[in-house]
């Protein structure tokens, strides 16, 4: 069977500080989805064509395209992940981490947000596009409150593969997590460790990436520190899991790595 290509797609974990602590939202996706049903993820998604516009690029704050490659380790095109995934957050968990004409992240709420939950659902049914929508309200992106810090490939022999980048962001103050009730049927703001102690209770079903990202930010307390962490990081490494016979998934130097191959699925 031929390898399936992966497809580029980035994901973002939205962080807030909460008196318990710590939180990072979650997305529960639908259960009727063809890929991954049911299970908890970030907000996140297959990168568009129109993530690679001009015009979107010049409206991208602190950040251009030739950083963002840099960063990435890519020629060029990097700009598209950050802006993948402020979109997917807005379209799947309707948080916005964008700046309005004023220069302030925008605020949603009353006839405002209203006014953006309109613009949702017609970026949804395919009424309007992310560009139109941003130069339509006079928005400039936040490339520059997201920081990278991981990149995870599908296992080979997956039917369907991603090359994800992972990004981080504070949640923005003044605008309320709204799943789509489509790709998302629930969501919930936890502490990365009481994620953990969920799935392990088998309450909820994560996947290899999204446990090791938890297990890395559960040490932080608060959003600084969990910002600090990314910031102080030397280098992102790709991280290509493999399937085991017994189909657990297995990282480079781990036990069994090396004698565990594609799947065919």
């Amino acid at each position: 069977m031929k390898e399936v290509a992966p497809l580029p797609a980035a994901t973002v974990v939205l962080a807030r500080d909460a008196p318990s602590g710590l939180e990072v939202l979650m997305l529960q996706r639908s259960l009727s989805l063809a890929f991954m049903p049911g299970v908890h993820v970030f907000p996140g998604g297959a990168l568009d064509a129109a993530d690679y516009a001009p015009a979107l690029h010049a409206l991208c704050v602190g950040l251009n395209d030739e950083a963002a490659s840099r960063a990435l380790g890519l020629e060029h095109g990097g700009l598209a992940y950050w802006i993948a995934a402020i979109r997917e957050a807005f379209e799947e968990a309707g948080i916005l981490l964008a700046y309005d004409a004023r220069g302030e992240i925008v605020s949603l709420n009353g006839s405002t947000a209203e006014r953006y939950g309109a613009h949702r659902r017609a970026l949804d049914d395919g009424r309007t596009g992310f560009v139109d929508f941003v130069l339509g309200e006079g928005l400039r992106l936040a490339a520059d409150r997201l920081r990278y810090f991981g990149h995870w490939i599908t296992p080979v022999g997956s039917p369907r593969r991603y090359d994800t980048r992972f990004f981080i962001a504070v949640a923005p103050e003044g605008q309320d997590v709204r799943h789509d009730n489509r790709e998302a049927i629930a969501h919930a703001w936890v502490r990365p460790r009481e994620a953990l102690e969920l799935c392990a209770r088998e309450t909820i079903n994560l996947r290899l990436p999204t446990i090791r990202t938890l297990e890395r930010f559960a040490a932080c307390a608060t959003t600084g520190e969990l910002m600090s962490e990314v910031e102080s990081a030397r280098e992102v490494r790709a991280q290509l899991p493999r399937i085991t016979r017994d189909g657990r998934s297995v990282l480079p130097g781990e036990p069994g790595y090396d004698d565990a191959g594609s799947v065919e699925r």
